[in-house]
């Protein structure tokens, strides 16, 4: 019998490793780098964005 964390793993080694494709509408896209911010990443938007709904996808 597997564990939770076993299955976990499993699952992650099958599919974390194979692109997809997103079809996405929208009104503006902006490409960034993200940078690191102590434990995390961060990515700087336009104070215009503040309050709307984005998607980040990583290529």
């Amino acid at each position: 019998m597997t564990t939770g964390d076993e299955k976990q793993d499993r699952f992650e080694s099958e599919y974390i490793r194979k692109k997809v494709k997103f079809e996405i509408y929208g009104q503006e896209m902006i490409e960034k780098k993200v940078n690191s911010s102590g434990n995390s990443g961060r990515v700087y938007l336009p104070p215009e964005w503040i309050g709307t709904k984005v998607k980040v996808v990583k290529c």
